[in-house]
């Protein structure tokens, strides 16, 4: 077997740009009257789809690979396509609770802390304790938005709100007051100045 050219490999960081161009020249196309531009957005359908299917046969190889799955979902380029195809292998709510996890560390950096709620209608309820006041806490809730729908684009909304207040404690003295203890104890004390009764009544 001949040896293979060298061909040229795209970053992260390369990929970025051009699927922002690819989304504005298609936008221009969408724009743009005439048959020419209406067979350019069909060939670009067509070519999707095609590649859609190719990456879905690729992943239903890689389920028989212990591990090959988990590699191709940790790309990001590649989760971007499998979730653009709707092939990704993670249902939502692991998807979800992946971004959370992921963004912890850089959270708890920053002094906050993150943790998912719930799910509920298409919508992620996601908790976040902030130390920042301020625009801070308006930052950080945008990162969580952007970190979660990149995750789990089929979400309606994000719901970020400060985590409920813990239950306030009770202390164990007040467990063995009654509710009337003020009175009670008006009582006990004037009893205890009257001397003891006898069983009659009489003191």
């Amino acid at each position: 077997m001949g040896e293979q050219p060298d061909i040229e490999r795209l970053d992260d960081v390369a990929v970025e740009p051009r699927l922002a161009r690819l989304d504005a020249m298609l936008g221009q196309l969408e724009q743009t009257p005439g048959r020419t531009a209406e067979l350019a957005l069909e060939a670009v359908e067509i070519l999707t789809e095609v590649y859609g299917e190719a990456l879905a046969r690729v992943t239903d190889l890689a389920a028989d690979a212990p591990g090959a799955l988990d590699r191709l979902i940790d790309d990001e380029l590649l989760r971007h396509l499998l979730l653009l195809h709707r092939i990704h292998p993670d249902p939502l709510e692991r998807r979800v609770a992946r971004a959370v996890d992921d963004l912890r560390p850089q959270l708890r950096a920053q002094g906050a802390e993150i943790a998912l709620v719930g799910l509920q209608d298409e919508v992620a309820t996601i908790s976040l304790s902030a130390s920042s006041c301020g625009g801070g806490g308006a930052a950080l809730r945008d990162l969580v938005r952007e970190q979660v729908l990149t995750f789990a684009p089929e979400l309606s909304a994000v719901d970020v709100a400060a985590p409920a207040p813990a239950p306030a404690l009770i202390p164990v003295a007040a467990l063995w007051q009654r509710p009337d203890r003020t009175g009670g104890t008006a009582t006990s004390e004037a009893a205890r100045g009257a001397g003891p009764l006898a069983l009659d009544g009489t003191a």
